[in-house]
């Protein structure tokens, strides 16, 4: 091979390299909502069948939602055993920065790639108290991808309320500080004595250095009476987790991303084949095959993303 179609391969090498990055870049930005979007939508769906069958309504945190023949003070929910990882636990509402987004339990990549998660699966970083319930609640979510929940966090003042909706009723935080903290901290998790509410997520934005943290008081809550004692579990660590010491949560497996990046290989070869077989109709192979490799290369940053470093 010539010096010259060497560096002319070489060249079309780093295109398509950088095209991928470029690709890979915009689907975090703004791929990752849309399927976050979906899971959101699924989510709601089955909290909704949830709150109507236990009699709690939901709406506008500034209409105050209520539920019919609860009494409202500054009470704890009781107890209850943890939902199974992936489930809908509640409604999380923050009027000021516009978040509305249905809280799943866990922390996991996988979690969190469908809404805010609640610490409270083993493996995944500190298990923390149910939304609602005595001690404290800790919630986190991703800033700049997956539908970037807490984008603005950092805009919570001390006062702001918080809106929990849970099958055991409605419960308002508000917010008494905001701190920065090493992502190994999880003291800001620790027991409390009073109901609390801490919220994480990365800081600064783009960045996985450090967390903020946001934590509030339980300021007023309206439990149904409905509500019922049950045994308080916490469910074993998945086998084969690591325990997570920190506020990062748990990544991905890899070999989805391995599947996919072949399935990619795959297309891509089988395109450039089509189009030196067949020259008349090469721009019409390559706009069809080019399709679907946006297809397949959506897929396979769905696998690679929640291998990278945590970000939320």
């Amino acid at each position: 091979m010539r010096r010259g179609q060497l560096t002319g391969v070489l060249g079309r090498v780093l295109l398509c390299v950088g095209t991928v990055i470029l690709l890979f870049v915009a689907y975090q930005l703004w791929g990752t909502g849309i399927a976050e979007s979906h899971s959101q939508a699924v989510l709601r769906q089955k909290l909704d069948h949830a709150l109507h069958r236990a009699g709690v309504g939901t709406g506008a945190p500034s209409t105050s939602t209520t539920t019919p023949g609860a009494a409202v003070s500054a009470d704890p929910a009781p107890t209850t055993a943890v939902p199974s990882e992936g489930t809908p636990v509640g409604l999380l509402q923050i009027p000021k920065i516009g978040v509305d987004k249905v809280i799943v339990e866990g922390t996991s990549e996988s979690d969190l790639r469908q809404g805010p998660g609640q610490y409270g699966i083993p493996g995944e970083g500190p298990v923390t108290s149910l939304p609602g319930q005595a001690g404290n609640a800790g919630i986190a979510g991703h800033r700049t991808t997956y539908g970037a929940p807490f984008y603005n966090l950092d805009e919570l003042a001390p006062g702001d309320p918080v809106v929990i909706t849970t099958t055991q009723g409605v419960f308002t935080y508000k917010v008494t500080r905001s701190i920065t903290v090493s992502p190994d901290d999880t003291s800001v998790m620790d027991p409390s004595a009073t109901p609390e509410l801490t919220l994480t997520t990365c800081t600064p934005r783009f960045s996985a250095s450090s967390r903020l943290v946001v934590q509030a008081a339980l300021f007023s809550s309206a439990v149904s009476p409905s509500a019922q004692v049950t045994p308080t579990t916490v469910p074993p660590a998945p086998a084969g987790r690591p325990v997570a010491a920190d506020l990062a949560g748990s990544q991905g497996d890899w070999v989805p991303a391995v599947w996919w990046g072949g399935a990619v290989l795959a297309a891509m070869a089988a395109i450039w084949v089509s189009a030196r077989r067949g020259r008349r109709a090469r721009w019409l192979v390559y706009g069809v095959g080019g399709a679907g490799v946006l297809v397949v290369l959506f897929f396979f940053f769905g696998a690679v993303s929640p291998l990278l470093p945590a970000s939320f």
